[in-house]
């Protein structure tokens, strides 16, 4: 029994390792950003949920420097390129389509 809960344990220390790991994605970068932001301005109860909602939205920037998620990049620079070889129809489509799944 002792040697299953052992087991147990050690598969979720394992598993633990494993994800921390991973790269975080741009959402869990904010989101520690937010955090530690939030956390250094000693906010708390409504007004940090309202800092950290806008902050979490971006709000605090101009829309023109709004991040863009890596799809988002990808798609302008594809469409970009489309638009300087002057793709239309369905050679633009089949462009775009293998320009984004590179």
């Amino acid at each position: 029994m002792k040697f299953a809960l052992v087991m147990v344990l050690l598969a979720g220390v394992v598993g633990s390792a494993t994800a921390a790991d991973k790269a975080m994605t741009p959402q869990q970068q904010r989101m520690t950003t937010c955090n530690q932001q939030a956390t250094a301005k000693t906010l708390k109860g409504d007004e940090r949920k309202s800092y950290m909602s806008g902050c979490l939205k971006n709000a605090d920037s101009a829309p023109a420097q709004k991040s863009l998620t890596p799809q988002q990049q990808k798609m302008k620079s594809c469409n970009a390129d489309a638009g300087k070889q002057s793709l239309t129809g369905d050679a633009r489509k089949t462009f775009m389509s293998n320009c984004l799944k590179k």
